[in-house]
């Protein structure tokens, strides 16, 4: 197995300031922003293109506080299988996630309680459709 991968930082945001996120990180920082995948509209999303092999930065639009929510960190690695097996080995609970073509993946939580995604990207998710 090769090192794990920071694949992309969800951070949370007020609800209906979308346009305000847009403004700061697209127009006055400069990242490129990146349709999310149509499979999580509901959430009403922002991503931004932050490096290469799709690194991204995701704002999530929530009113939960900080012990609520879903706010992770995804590592990008090459055997997600390998990873589910090892974790659930340790006794660490998986937890499913919404699919996204194309990338599969799974949460749990570290010992202190912080949401960390896992993920395995088999093709840019627009190709699915």
């Amino acid at each position: 197995m090769t090192t794990p991968r920071l694949q992309h930082v969800s951070l949370l945001v007020p609800p209906e300031t979308q346009e305000a996120v847009r403004a700061f990180y697209g127009r006055l920082i400069g990242l490129e922003e990146k349709q999310p995948p149509p499979s999580l509209a509901q959430f009403k999303l922002v991503w931004f293109i932050v490096g290469e092999d799709e690194m991204e930065l995701h704002f999530l639009p929530t009113t939960d506080s900080p012990a609520e929510n879903d706010q992770h960190i995804c590592l990008m690695v090459d055997d997600l299988d390998a990873y589910r097996h090892r974790l659930s080995a340790a006794g660490v609970p998986i937890i499913e996630a919404e699919p996204i073509p194309l990338r599969p993946r799974f949460f749990c939580r570290d010992p202190f309680g912080n949401l960390v995604e896992f993920t395995t990207l088999l093709s840019e998710y627009h190709s699915a459709q």
